[in-house]
């Protein structure tokens, strides 16, 4: 049985990649598994340890770091670690199905350079930092400071998308969703009934 194959969303926050992941994993719930990565930032009310993020301790994170245990790991914002366990990405490939990822820019770059040709890199953009930024502000998720250093975050990010394979424009979210699985599709050479 062939290895699946990797599918890695990276975007700045508010850019909509997890949303397309999400459409993405209910569309072919028998090919794609997502990779939960493991992270040290507190858990939000409607988020599933384990589902979402494996919700950890900084130091615990930082033991698997010395045990050598992730794929990628990375300081995203000031004192907020996240990263992408090795046994996790393995775990899906050796059961035959594609891994998705939903990963901050700089991961999914370095996902990317280990993979190689067997990894699909995909950044996630809008058309502009202010319609960022009034995303998450309607997300309402987070204080204004916490806001403030994400659309930072976002300018900086930004200028990492020419080093992915794919630039995937998330303006109008129904045609960025239908770009998305023609991507899984070719990438992955599955072939689907359309009704």
């Amino acid at each position: 049985m062939a290895l699946g194959k990797l599918l890695i969303f990276s975007a700045p926050s508010g850019a909509g990649k997890t949303t397309i992941v999400k459409h993405l994993l209910q569309k072919y719930p028998s090919l794609l598994s997502f990779s939960v990565s493991a992270t040290t930032r507190e858990r939000r009310p409607y988020e599933v340890d384990g589902k979402d993020y494996y919700f950890i301790s900084p130091e615990a994170f930082q033991a698997h770091i010395a045990a050598g245990d992730f794929l990628e790991y990375e300081q995203v914002y000031n004192g907020t670690l996240y990263g992408t366990l090795k046994n996790e990405v393995e775990r899906i490939r050796q059961a035959g199905k594609h891994v998705i990822f939903d990963v901050d820019v700089i991961g999914g770059l370095n996902i990317k350079k280990q993979y190689g040709d067997d990894a699909l890199a995909v950044f996630v953009k809008v058309s502009s930092i202010d319609e960022l930024a009034r995303r998450l502000m309607g997300r309402n998720t987070e204080s204004e400071e916490k806001r403030r250093e994400r659309v930072e975050k976002a300018r900086r990010e930004v200028q990492y998308a020419e080093k992915f394979d794919v630039i995937l424009l998330n303006d109008h979210l129904p045609t960025a969703l239908q770009q998305a699985e023609e991507l899984f599709e070719q990438f992955a050479g599955v072939q689907v009934e359309k009704v």
